[in-house]
């Protein structure tokens, strides 16, 4: 049986051990009391070694390293301040290679903390907000301490865990935030409205975050037979399958489930999912399994990224020199994409930043996150530019075509100068 504890009698101290790596659930599935009592508690514990997931607190800060090597598959959420302080190591990996890693032992995770929703009639706690790479995780930790949280959603999955996979649980009762996108803009809505009219009914959807992905789904009101098989879900999910748009009728796997690693929206999916067994989790190993993926007809991947060139090559990790994104998944769902039967794999972002930087680019200010081998349908608020099967000049002219009117002319003069002659007028800088 576990041991019942307050939050702040965990003695880490006595828990981890010198070198030892700690994890836990990211976004909203971070079990913050346990996550606050360890950092207080690190200068007890001696140096050690946290894996993050995208942080939606701000409990990790650059002072802490000062006993604490952070690492990160991504820059994003509240990783940003670390990875801005230099106080983030970052693992370049696809999302689809963080099982065997952690299962082989290269990514060892020795305690893992957890926020579980409180057992159902059969004894089984909940993983509730996050499956995905968790799962994993639990196989391989030598310690697990459980915030069991009595207003945390109780969701179906592939694993559930009894008392005897936990060690310590602390009980508590509170409200997860409600942190769900700000409205889009009207750029956002009109790469949403271009990327919607690619999609057709019956078609699979895996969405990426933020405010694009939500508004594209806003726009797929009129659709029907529509299915979710995607690492994350936000809350116009939950908007699409009450209306019955999303319904997964014509999946050919899982037909009649969403399927999702974790859920990072707010209130509105929180309560959704809440004991619907049509709302189904599962680990990374099968969200982002290419096999998975290329077994499902019709399936349409939808991801972001920093900056697109002419040549279709993307950078999905770095701006302005700051850690700010991933190699994520996407790679994995876009090459998924393209097996599928009747597929598309999209890529949806901005003509230009923030300062008014294009973002479609003559060279990468980045590491080439997919290559253009792997070309994918490019989506701005200019329309849409399907690089598939298309040669290097030619897709040269369709990427111009999307790009910021402003930008267009010296983009395509720059096209043919060598990297290192090239201005910086036409990258994205910001």
């Amino acid at each position: 049986m576990p041991l019942l504890l307050e939050a702040g009698a965990v003695d880490f101290a006595s828990i981890i051990r010198p070198g030892d790596t700690v994890a836990w659930g990211q976004s909203n599935a971070e079990p913050v009391p346990l996550t606050r009592s360890l950092l207080q508690q690190r200068h007890g514990i001696g140096a050690f070694r946290v894996f993050l997931g995208a942080g939606n607190y701000d409990t990790c800060r650059p002072d802490h390293a000062d006993c604490i090597d952070f690492v990160s598959y991504c820059g994003t959420g509240s990783n940003r301040a670390l990875a801005k302080a230099g106080a983030l190591d970052i693992l370049p990996c696809h999302y689809s290679q963080l099982p065997e890693m952690m299962e082989s032992g290269q990514l060892s995770i020795d305690v893992l903390l957890l926020q579980l929703a409180p057992p159902d009639a059969h004894g089984r706690y909940s993983l509730s907000v996050a499956h995905e790479y968790l799962i994993p995780a639990l196989e391989r930790a030598r310690v697990v301490v459980a915030e069991v949280n009595q207003q945390a959603p109780w969701t179906y999955g592939e694993r559930y865990l009894r008392d005897n996979d936990i060690d310590f649980i602390v009980p508590t009762s509170r409200a997860l935030p409600d942190s769900s996108p700000s409205a889009a803009s009207a750029t956002e809505l009109a790469i949403a409205r271009h990327t919607a009219g690619l999609i057709e009914d019956g078609a699979t959807l895996q969405v990426g975050l933020g405010a694009i992905p939500e508004a594209i789904l806003a726009c797929l009101g009129d659709r029907r037979d529509l299915g979710i098989h995607s690492g994350t879900i936000g809350d116009k999910v939950a908007d699409l399958m009450e209306s019955g748009v999303i319904n997964n009728a014509r999946k050919t796997i899982d037909a009649g489930q969403t399927i999702a690693g974790v859920m990072m929206g707010g209130r509105r999916i929180h309560e959704f999912a809440h004991r619907n067994d049509a709302v189904q989790f599962r680990s990374t190993r099968y969200t982002h399994d290419p096999n998975v993926l290329a077994s499902i007809d019709r399936f349409v991947a939808i991801n972001s990224a920093v900056e697109v060139d002419l040549s279709g090559q993307i950078n999905a990790e770095i701006a302005g020199g700051v850690y700010v994104g991933a190699v994520g998944g996407a790679l994995d769902f876009l090459r998924g994409a393209r097996r599928s039967r009747g597929g598309l794999p999209v890529i949806a972002l901005p003509s230009t930043a923030g300062k008014g930087a294009t973002r479609i680019v003559a060279s990468l200010n980045g590491p080439v996150s997919t290559p253009r081998s792997d070309a994918a349908i490019v989506v701005t608020e200019y329309g849409v530019a399907d690089l598939r099967g298309l040669t290097l000049r030619q897709r040269r002219e369709r990427m111009l075509a999307i790009a910021h009117p402003d930008h267009r002319g010296a983009l395509d003069q720059m096209a043919g100068v060598p990297p290192s002659n090239r201005s910086a007028s036409a990258t994205l800088v910001g």
